[in-house]
């Protein structure tokens, strides 16, 4: 078997990474401009070359020996939960950077990650509008996974798409199948607690408050449950003027499971919109947990104020999800 080489855009704290590693990529270096997230790539993994520059600044010619690139763009110019301005957005114009690596490096394949909301976008022409600025000579697929149906405790779909410069790799290639029907995914409880994913109950770690206030009125809600559970009255005086607004707004106030996979992670555990309490404390997850809902392992460090940390966290691909597709991608490419 060859050895094969990866280099990642965008690479944050390490999701995508840890994934493709485990799938047997050699990292060959990772790029990303924020420094609390470089540090925590370094600090986990001093041997991995990570380059702390703007992807736009640099000269990908150098690694035009590697077999894969990867990476997940940005995603708030296109995410439900942003203003989704598209290419209106600075970062809605950093897709194209991952096209010009392809293009200097000419891999044997690339993966790119981004917000299931991506292929809908613009009636679907802001996806066409992506894959139209990929190198000529590839032939390029994309699908909507979910995390949970690949090892993750979470509900997570995002988009990917692959692309191969030789056909027959492109013929070859088979999306991470789902498990057959019957199969649970795994839960909160598989995530917190001992013998589920991990073999010891979540380690403890700073995290999120909330204010007292907010936390008289989550007490009220049972697990699973979110602000349709809260008594009458009261319900009216923590919604406010959202109660007039249309959608189902099923992630306020909202309290997670134990028997259920954690909903999709954001950026803060305590937004109103994206509520994600703890299934029986009345508070948000800590960092440590966030960690475990996106499959890192419990000694990776994250480095930074708890803020950074969750971020860094609520950004990342999670780690088995990325070592489903990369287990695919070096399958097809050792082939």
């Amino acid at each position: 078997m060859k050895k094969l080489s990866c280099v990642e855009l965008f690479a944050g704290a390490g999701g995508m990474a840890l994934g493709m590693e485990r799938a047997g990529f050699e990292v060959a270096a990772l790029i990303d401009n924020d420094p609390y997230a470089c540090s925590t790539l370094m600090a986990n993994r001093p041997e991995w070359s990570v380059v702390q520059k703007d992807v736009s600044n640099i000269d990908y010619r150098g690694y035009a020996w590697v077999n894969l690139v990867c990476g997940g763009y940005p995603c708030q110019s296109w995410s439900t939960a942003g203003k989704r301005k598209g290419f209106e957005d600075p970062r809605g114009q950093l897709c194209f950077e991952m096209s010009r690596a392809v293009g200097e490096i000419m891999p044997e394949a690339f993966v790119a990650e981004n917000v299931e909301n991506l292929a809908r976008h613009d009636g679907g022409r802001t996806l066409e509008k992506i894959l139209s600025s990929i190198p000529e000579g590839y032939t390029v697929s994309h699908k909507v996974l979910n995390a949970a149906d690949h090892g993750v405790p979470q509900k997570r779909k995002r988009l990917f798409i692959v692309g191969f410069l030789k056909i027959d790799d492109f013929d070859r290639f088979r999306w991470p199948e789902i498990p057959v029907a019957g199969c649970m995914p795994y839960t909160m409880a598989d995530a917190l607690k001992a013998d589920g994913i991990y073999k010891n109950d979540c380690p403890d770690s700073p995290g999120a408050q909330y204010p007292s206030r907010k936390k008289s009125f989550l007490e009220l809600v049972p697990p699973g449950g979110c602000w349709r559970d809260l008594p009458d009255g009261i319900r009216e005086a923590y919604m406010g003027n959202s109660l007039k607004q249309g959608g189902g707004k099923t992630g306020m106030a909202r309290r997670l499971s134990w028997d259920e996979p954690c909903l999709t992670l954001t950026c803060s555990p305590a937004q109103r919109q994206t509520e994600r309490c703890h299934p029986d404390e009345t508070r948000p997850l800590t960092v440590r947990e966030y960690a475990r809902v996106q499959t890192f392992p419990d000694d990776w460090e994250f480095v930074g104020p708890v803020g950074e940390q969750y971020r860094q966290i609520g950004n990342a691909v999670p780690c088995l999800l990325a070592k489903a597709i990369g287990k695919e991608l070096k399958k097809t490419l050792e082939d």
